[in-house]
């Protein structure tokens, strides 16, 4: 188990993974793992990860995936299974890694898909309940229209400029690995409510009522199949990155649900808790 500084990278032997850690180490107390959107890392997250962790009392660490960030690169195209291998082989390695002994999978968009995806795979009792924010379950038109228009002004604007900020000689592994994948014909067919019945823990589900990259269906179908208690809040005056165009209500749901999750009922509830 490595000993958690502050932030450092994390070694993972075919990878190293850029990371930082707020408040209590996982071997301290329960902890939230914050998995990014398909174009999110460390930076990204703002200064969410230290709201959170006080909001929650808890600790929060926060990662970039390989080709995104400072953490090591990928090669591109990525396989169209590229969250199937971060939710099935890379995050149980990186959960024994940090000394994970219980807490939460918090993730976004492709993060949230990531999360699913472990959840609904591996009985893992260290992992007590699930939040969801943006979730992908299956390809929308709405969703490969959004990256098709993501793709032209990567080309075409200063998006590509602005996303080095974060993301350094890692940018246009991180764009086009998440880009390609997407608009492949092949993610058409994409799917992962299979996964649903294997999770059993309470979810927290969180979607903005006016995402552009998703439909209310993605949240709509994990109360219809997973297997625990969920809980849909949908934000009001919000696109797909509630934690900062809304962080206030998502904050409020957070700590809300974690402090009766094991007692949630199915529930569908607008923003104004």
């Amino acid at each position: 188990m490595t000993v958690l500084a502050d932030q450092g990278l994390l070694d993972l032997g075919d990878q190293s993974l850029e990371y930082r850690m707020i408040g209590p180490r996982p071997d301290q107390g329960p902890t939230i793992v914050l998995l990014h959107e398909g174009l999110g890392c460390v930076g990204m997250w703002r200064d969410f990860p230290e709201r959170l962790s006080e909001a929650t009392g808890r600790g929060v660490f926060v990662y970039s995936r390989q080709g995104y960030g400072g953490s090591s690169p990928c090669a591109v195209p990525r396989p169209l299974t590229y969250m199937h291998h971060e939710g099935q082989e890379v995050l149980p390695r990186l959960l024994d890694a940090i000394g994970f002994r219980r807490g939460t999978l918090f993730g976004h968009s492709d993060g949230a898909s990531i999360a699913a995806i472990y959840a609904g795979s591996h009985d893992d009792p260290r992992v007590e309940n699930l939040i969801l924010m943006a979730p992908h379950f299956f390809t929308e038109e709405i969703t490969v229209a959004s990256i098709a228009e993501a793709k032209t002004a990567y080309e075409t604007t200063h998006l590509r400029e602005r996303l080095k900020r974060y993301h350094g000689d890692n940018v246009d592994c991180a764009f086009w690995g998440w880009n390609g994948a997407w608009l492949d014909p092949g993610f058409l067919d994409w799917n992962l409510e299979s996964f649903l019945p294997g999770i059993r823990q309470p979810v927290l589900v969180i979607q903005g009522v006016d995402d552009q990259y998703g439909t209310a269906r993605q949240a709509e179908v994990v109360p219809e199949k997973a297997s625990g208690p969920v809980e849909v809040v949908m934000v009001e005056h919000c696109m797909h990155a509630p934690f900062k165009e809304q962080p206030g209500a998502t904050l409020k749901a957070v700590t809300h649900f974690l402090s009766g999750g094991d007692d949630a009922q199915t529930a569908q509830r607008a923003s104004g808790l």
